[in-house]
């Protein structure tokens, strides 16, 4: 399999949550997609736990857990959330088209946000830090 887009939502979110993807498909677009078919199935709150706990097995399972970065991920998830509530669209796809930013500019979007590097701070991939510049909500 070349990309994650190969799969179905249901397919995906399924191999996912059993550590059966492949780490070599799983980039930031698959990221953004997880939060978005997690969102959709499960509403943000539940998405947000679903998506810790997914990911810090997927990366402990991979042997990737220096990778992990909690900020990061609630932060990618409330951004996935925010555009999901602007979007028309009705497909992983045609929502990423929809909000290209999201994929190509997405440090920018958290810069925006965050007055700090979430990206490389230690604190950030340890704990949830409440953005400092501009709310998600």
């Amino acid at each position: 399999m070349k990309n994650h887009i190969d799969l179905s939502d249901a397919e995906f979110s399924r191999q996912f949550a059993s550590c059966q993807v492949d780490p070599a498909i799983f980039n930031h677009e698959a990221h953004l997609r997880l939060a978005w078919v997690h969102i959709r199935q499960y509403g943000i709150e539940n998405a947000i736990v679903r998506i810790q706990e997914q990911l810090e097995a997927f990366v402990a399972y991979v042997g990737a857990r220096d990778k992990y970065n909690k900020t990061l991920t609630i932060a990618a998830t409330k951004a996935v959330y925010h555009f999901m509530l602007k979007s028309v669209s009705h497909s992983f796809h045609d929502f990423i088209n929809e909000f290209p930013q999201l994929k190509s500019n997405f440090k920018a979007l958290m810069n925006a946000h965050y007055r700090i590097d979430i990206f490389n701070s230690p604190k950030a991939k340890a704990e949830f830090l409440e953005p400092d510049l501009l709310p998600f909500d």
